[in-house]
């Protein structure tokens, strides 16, 4: 299928082709990519629209902090938005693409050295191209006796997820808030260093967050006020011991009762961990097929969900957490982890399983191991598409389950089925949807496309605001944080138009546009 390109907005078919020009001068001919194979590299494989409402004009591949303040620079002459990313995994949020065609990808993945580990105080620098698989091997490879903590894909970004406020597993689970110091690049090509890092020749760099003066760092992440150029990271030291676990609970509704006995255990770091309370679905599908249960239309019927909960050894929820240290205080804390959970009827604990990749990929999670395993939930209808719809609650029972039923109900009226896992933090929750359907199919795609958006509304109007979301729905979400007249966004446009006056960086990335494109 061939695309039409789209120019930048209010920029000519001649003037393109020079900036293109001027870019492979920058960078080579071989890290432009400019034509309709190259473009394609680009799209958005899974969204519920067509590929050409997210498609390039163009993408550029820098190797330096140096190559990129040139690109900036041909960006701002010609008046071209570029569209940051770094190692383009960002699946079901859009992945690779842009908010809008007419853009140029500014491709950070050649921009892929780890720079420093720091054994002692535990953290590595890295560049934005480093995925989790990457800095893993390169641990291991030197003997280090120090954890990442990694989202479910091993292709993902350190960097990338960390300013996307992505989470993960281990106790170091809350990627942003282990994220320490920075290198930036402003639109205009000045290069900033924050916290310890803004001291030249600092001991403490990437050893404390805060420094001198306001803190940062915040604002170049889910933002477009700059390009994050270097990263530290801390690092978890490996633990004496580790025991992970996993318990199963028969009922849909015990959802309420799973979280209310969880929190305090979180709150008091009994269980140090990014739990997960994981729905019958999501567990199964990383070895099952719906078709192998259900050949029918529309959801999967409860009399399917009770058969294939019995044939894994599977809850309609299954919690999953893990002990770290000395076993003697391992066994301490289990003690009273038990003595919490089993108060729920039918409640089943697992320290093995046998032949269960499901257990198998959580295992590796909880001790930082990337793995791929997840990405098997494609497997589930077919056809690719899915969408992730990520709201945040408070650890609450009650509204856990108001939360869960409120979703659930709406995606099986329009024919779908509940795919979705409660990522607990320390007091808070990501409550992650997945949204699966057949991109091939016209009616689920849009229908898929539909069901979204109202859920962004309901979710909003039920207290319940998103954390990320993907480019289509960016601009919704944004609008539901409507505080005093949208104060918040009103702030985060003073900040870009002040930063970025150009508006050249990502422009509409988490709806914050430059004062040009507004409306």
């Amino acid at each position: 299928m061939s695309d039409t390109l789209v120019l930048p907005e209010g920029v000519s078919a001649e003037a393109f082709s020079s900036a293109v020009g001027e870019l492979r001068n920058v960078v080579g001919d071989n890290w432009v990519f400019s034509d309709e194979a190259g473009r394609r590299i680009y799209r958005d494989p899974f969204s519920p629209l067509p590929d050409d409402q997210f498609m390039p004009s163009a993408a550029v591949s820098p190797a330096s902090v140096e190559e990129i303040e040139k690109i900036l620079k041909v960006a701002i002459d010609h008046a071209i938005p570029v569209w940051t990313i770094s190692t383009g995994r960002n699946f079901a949020y859009g992945g690779p693409a842009p908010r809008k065609p007419g853009y140029i990808v500014l491709d950070l993945k050649r921009m892929n050295r780890i720079l420093h580990i720091d054994e002692k105080i535990g953290y590595a620098i890295v560049e934005p191209g480093v995925s989790y698989q990457q800095l893993y091997d390169h641990l291991r490879a030197t003997g280090s006796k120090l954890w990442i903590d990694c989202a479910a894909p091993a292709w993902g970004g350190v960097l990338g997820n960390a300013v996307d406020h992505g989470a993960g597993y281990t106790p170091y689970g809350d990627h942003f808030i282990m994220q320490c110091g920075m290198e930036v690049m402003l639109a205009d090509g000045t290069l900033v260093r924050t916290g310890q890092l803004g001291l030249e020749g600092a001991r403490a760099v990437n050893a404390t967050k805060f420094s001198y003066g306001p803190y940062l760092d915040g604002i170049f992440t889910q933002s477009n006020f700059g390009v994050v150029t270097k990263m530290g990271i801390w690092l978890m030291p490996e633990p004496p011991g580790y025991k992970p676990f996993m318990i199963t609970f028969p009922h849909e509704e015990d959802l309420s009762a799973i979280i209310e006995a969880a929190t305090p255990l979180k709150v008091n770091m009994l269980i140090p961990n990014g739990a997960a309370a994981v729905d019958l679905i999501w567990e199964s599908a990383v070895k099952v097929t719906k078709s192998d249960y259900y050949a029918g239309e529309g959801p999967l019927p409860p009399s399917a969900r009770k058969r294939m909960a019995e044939d894994h050894k599977l809850g309609m929820w299954n919690f999953y957490g893990a002990l770290y240290g000395p076993e003697p205080m391992m066994n301490n804390n289990w003690e009273v982890i038990e003595a919490a959970f089993s108060k729920i009827p039918g409640a089943q604990v697992f320290f093995e399983r046998e032949n269960d990749p499901a257990w198998d990929y959580r295992v590796k999670l909880m001790r930082g191991e990337p793995c791929m395993t997840e990405f098997g939930l494609m497997n589930w209808i077919g056809g690719g598409g899915h969408l992730n719809f990520s709201p945040i609650s408070p650890p609450d029972g009650p509204r856990a389950q108001q939360q869960y039923e409120m979703i659930r109900d709406r995606c099986i009226e329009y024919g779908f089925d509940y795919i979705g896992e409660f990522l607990i933090g320390w007091r808070e929750m990501h409550h992650i949807l997945m949204l699966m359907f057949n991109r091939a199919n016209e009616k689920q795609r849009a229908a898929a496309y539909e069901l979204f958006g109202i859920l962004v509304d309901e979710a909003a109007a039920a207290g319940f605001g998103e954390y990320r979301t993907h480019l289509a729905y960016m601009d919704q979400i944004a609008g539901t944080y409507d505080y005093n007249d949208h104060a918040l966004w009103n702030l985060h446009h003073r900040i870009k138009d002040k930063i970025d006056p150009n508006g050249i960086l990502s422009p509409g990335k988490m709806g914050i546009w430059p004062e040009r494109m507004r409306g």
